[in-house]
C-alpha cells in the first residue's frame, strides 16, 4: 500500500474511530452541524409572484399575470401572437410577424380544457397520443403545458413531466413555450421548490428561452430549446 493512501486512510480511522460501525459512522456524519441559508426571501415579507415575474422577465421571457378566470383568454392571446421564423439576419428585413392563418400546438395529456376555451378557430390541437416524432415535433408552432413549481429567487419553471406537462420532448423541440405557472406553485427559494419536488421523478429546469453564447459572446436562441418563452402566471 502506498504512503498517501496509508496517510488517508489513517485519517479516516481518526476521524471515524478505528471500532466505529458504518452505521455509527452514518450517525456521525448525519450529527455534523450544517448551518446553510436555505431560504433568501421570507413570503410574510416579500411578494414572491412578483419577484418572479421579475426574474423569469429578466432571462427574456415574456410575463403576464392574470386572474385564474382569465387564463383562457390570455393563452388564446398568446398563441395568436406566436413569432413567424428566427429572427432574420439582415438588420433591415422585415421582422418576423404573428401568425394570421392556421397555426398548430401540441397539449399534453392533462391540461385543462378550461385553458384551451380561447384558442383561435384556425389553432391546430395536436395530441402525443401515440408519441410524436422529433420530425413531426419540429413542424409544431408551440406547446402549452403547466408545471410542477417555479421558483422566485432564479425566475426559474420546474417541469416534473406529471399531468399537464407532457414528456421532455415537447417543450424542447416546438420554438414556442406558453407555460401556464399559478400563484401557489410559486415557490421563493431553491430549497423550498426541492422540498415540493418529487425526486424520482426526472425534472427539466426552465429559466427563460433556451440561449448560448458559446461562440464568440453572441447571444443565440433557440439552440437547445424553444427560442420563445411565455409564462403566465394565474391568480
Amino acid at each position: 500500500m502506498s504512503a498517501a493512501r496509508e496517510e488517508i486512510l489513517a485519517r479516516i480511522r481518526s476521524a471515524t474511530g478505528a471500532a466505529a460501525t458504518p452505521a455509527e459512522a452514518d450517525a456521525a456524519y448525519a450529527a455534523l452541524p450544517r448551518p446553510y441559508r436555505r431560504a433568501h426571501h421570507d413570503p410574510a415579507t416579500t411578494d414572491v409572484v412578483a419577484l418572479f415575474a421579475e426574474r423569469a422577465a429578466d432571462y427574456r421571457a415574456v410575463v403576464q399575470r392574470v386572474p385564474a378566470g382569465d387564463v383562457a383568454a390570455a393563452v388564446g392571446r398568446a398563441i395568436t401572437g406566436i413569432p413567424v421564423g428566427p429572427p432574420s439576419a439582415t438588420p433591415d428585413a422585415d421582422p418576423p410577424g404573428a401568425l394570421d392563418a392556421s397555426v398548430s400546438i401540441v397539449i399534453p395529456d392533462g391540461v385543462p380544457a378550461e385553458w384551451l376555451a380561447g384558442l383561435p378557430a384556425a389553432t391546430e390541437v395536436v395530441r402525443d397520443d401515440p408519441p410524436l416524432s422529433a420530425v413531426a415535433l419540429d413542424r409544431i408552432a408551440g406547446v402549452v403545458t403547466g408545471c410542477a413549481v417555479a421558483i422566485a429567487e432564479t425566475g426559474t419553471v420546474v417541469l416534473d413531466h406529471g399531468a399537464g406537462q407532457g414528456r421532455r420532448a415537447l417543450t424542447l423541440v416546438p420554438d414556442f413555450h406558453l407555460v401556464v405557472v399559478r400563484a401557489d406553485q410559486i415557490a421563493p427559494d431553491i430549497a423550498d421548490a426541492l422540498a415540493r419536488l418529487d425526486p424520482a421523478r426526472p425534472h427539466t429546469l426552465i429559466s427563460g428561452p433556451s440561449a448560448t453564447s458559446d461562440i464568440e459572446l453572441i447571444r443565440v436562441e433557440g439552440v437547445h430549446g424553444p427560442r420563445n418563452l411565455h409564462i403566465l402566471i394565474a391568480g
